[in-house]
Order: structure tokens, then C-alpha cells, then sequence
């Protein structure tokens, strides 16, 4: 058993067990939880979870990532067009042509944005951010322009319907999941590629490897759980609108990733978890809430340069030293 446990842990990593379980947990949040406005908050900490975790899986190359919003409105419009035009509304298939279509659009954006790096890569997939609901405003025919895509008939997964506000948060946490479970492979089986790529990309391409490989690589699953993302967010709303797919809405996914702190697959999970708490309570100061809120991020960023899970981390080191030292006093042994 302790041979199982301790070869599960070398696979997928503590941090990755860790965040899998508690993803897992939040699967039994409906059955908790029934007010309307906790069941709303829940179901955008979902939404938020997969939009970090797409920021995240770039952020292991070094790459910052503000393209998020583009790949949810493609993964929520596929998913919306499905349903509402073609009658598709089995969960299974959503979810796949959810995932899929952002996959595959982000191979060739990937293979030629990807040769960029610094301000210049996060320049180009900002304004991918921005181009996108231009496009979605400029394509009446298929995405119905200004008016979006409405009236969504209820997802299905065997003779159950999607149509009360716990079952789409049912439905949020299981697409969650799914984006956690992708992330942990991903990031686990590309661990060592991605940190070359991240710590010198060039030393790492004179040794022999092809880091335009796995940049691509990560891009594609980054865009793909990000289309999952969008999906969650459609149905939530019940409708694909451009507004829902802003580009400044690119920030807050970075900000989820960076405040909770990307060197652990569990930082945009707890950075998404606080935001999102923190949005909904600022929102009650009306007009004060955006200074509100830029404040939080500005003390985070400052006073917690490794993100609130690496603060939390130093001070429990530190403090476990301490109690080290102190034993180690009381024994008569050297401080």
C-alpha cells in the first residue's frame, strides 16, 4: 500500500493529488448549497478555476497568456451553435467539440505566434483577445452578431436534464475537473521540457531538443481548457454573447494565476477561489469596488512575490524552522 501511495505521489506530484481532490470534492457543492446568489458565485469560481488553469499551463514556459477570452468563445459559441442549430445537446459531444475546436484552431495560431516571447507574445494574444468579439459582432450569419446565440435548449447526459441552478453547477465543477485532470498531465508529462523551455529555451535547443514542440503542445491544451471554460460560462447564462468574451476579462485570468501563484498547479486555484470572493464582496461598494479591488491585487503582488500559496508556504517554513530550533535548544543542542 505504502509502495502504491508513495508511486502515485512520484507520478502525479503532491501539489497535483492535492488539487484533484479537492476539484473532485466540488462535485458534491449542489448538494450543500441551494440559494441562487452562493450557487451563482460557486459556478463563477468554476469558470474562473479553468480560465487560470489555461494561464497557468503557459505561465510553466514563461509565457504570459491573454488570449483566454478568445479560445472560451470559441470552446461557448461551438457548444451554443451545437445546441441551438443542430439539436445537439448531449453533454459528452459538447464537451468534446467544446474542447476540440479551440485544440485545433491554437495549431497553427500557435505555430506562428509562438515564435514570439515577452512583450511581444502577450502584445499578439491580447489583441487575439481584442479581434475576437469583433469578429464574433461582424459574423451575423453564423454567431448571430450583436444579438449572440440564445435560448439554449437544456444540456443532456444520459435522460437527466441541465436546467436548474445546481445542476449547471454540477455541470461547472465536473467541466472544472475535467480542465484540473488535463492541466496535471499535461504539466506532469512535459514537466522536464517545459522547465528547459522555461529556465533557457536556448540552451535547451542546443541540447538537442525542439521546444517549439511542446510550446505548441501546451498551447493547444491551454486553449482547449479554456474552450471548456466557455462552455460553462454559456451555459450558465444561457446565452453566447460577444460582451461575455471581453478582452479585459483576459486580466482577471492572469491576475487568478499570479495572486494565487503559478510555481504550483494549486495557486490558480486558491488566486481564482480569493478573486472571485473578493469581486462579489467588493461589488456591494458600488463604484468604489474596481479600487477595491486594484488594492487587493496591488498587496498581493507586493507582499507576496511567490503568490499567496508560496506566502503561505515561507511562513510555514519558517515557522517550522523555528519550532526546529527551538527543540533543538530545549535538547541542549546548538540553536
Amino acid at each position: 500500500m505504502n509502495r502504491t501511495r508513495t508511486s502515485l505521489l512520484q507520478r502525479l506530484g503532491r501539489a497535483e493529488l492535492v488539487a484533484l481532490i479537492v476539484m473532485a470534492c466540488m462535485l458534491s457543492l449542489p448538494a450543500f448549497f441551494e440559494g441562487a446568489a452562493l450557487v451563482s458565485v460557486l459556478t463563477q469560481f468554476m469558470i474562473a478555476v479553468m480560465g487560470a488553469l489555461s494561464v497557468y499551463i503557459m505561465l510553466r514556459m514563461d509565457l504570459m497568456f491573454f488570449a483566454v477570452p478568445a479560445f472560451m468563445a470559441i470552446g461557448g459559441y461551438t457548444a451554443a451553435i451545437l445546441s441551438v442549430r443542430h439539436d445537439i445537446t448531449d453533454l459528452f459531444f459538447l464537451t468534446l467539440a467544446a474542447f476540440g475546436l479551440p485544440f485545433l484552431v491554437a495549431i497553427p495560431l500557435g505555430l506562428l505566434i509562438l515564435r514570439m516571447k515577452g512583450v511581444y507574445f502577450v502584445l499578439v494574444t491580447f489583441v487575439i483577445a481584442e479581434i475576437m468579439p469583433l469578429v464574433l459582432f461582424e459574423t451575423p450569419g453564423l454567431t448571430g452578431g450583436s444579438n449572440g446565440v440564445s435560448s439554449l435548449p437544456p444540456v443532456s447526459v444520459f435522460d437527466f436534464h441541465i436546467e436548474t441552478n445546481a445542476a449547471v453547477l454540477m455541470l461547472a465543477a465536473g467541466l472544472a475537473f475535467l480542465a484540473t485532470l488535463l492541466t496535471v498531465l499535461v504539466t506532469r508529462i512535459l514537466r522536464n521540457q517545459f522547465d528547459a523551455i522555461r529556465e533557457n529555451e536556448v540552451l535547451a535547443q542546443s541540447l538537442g531538443m525542439r521546444p517549439w514542440i511542446y510550446k505548441v503542445t501546451g498551447f493547444c491544451f491551454a486553449a482547449g481548457i479554456a474552450g471548456l471554460g466557455g462552455f460553462a460560462l454559456v451555459e450558465m447564462l444561457m446565452t453566447a454573447h460577444p460582451s461575455s468574451f471581453a478582452a479585459m476579462t483576459a486580466i482577471n485570468y492572469v491576475a487568478y494565476a499570479v495572486v494565487g501563484g503559478y510555481a504550483s498547479i494549486l495557486g490558480p486555484i486558491v488566486g481564482a477561489g480569493l478573486l472571485v470572493w473578493a469581486t462579489n464582496v467588493f461589488s456591494l461598494q458600488g463604484e468604489l469596488s474596481p479600487g477595491l479591488f486594484g488594492i487587493l491585487l496591488i498587496v498581493a503582488v507586493v507582499f507576496a512575490r511567490g503568490g499567496i500559496l508560496g506566502l503561505v508556504c515561507t511562513v510555514c517554513r519558517n515557522l517550522g524552522g523555528r519550532g526546529r530550533r527551538q527543540a533543538g535548544v530545549v535538547k541542549g543542542e546548538p540553536a
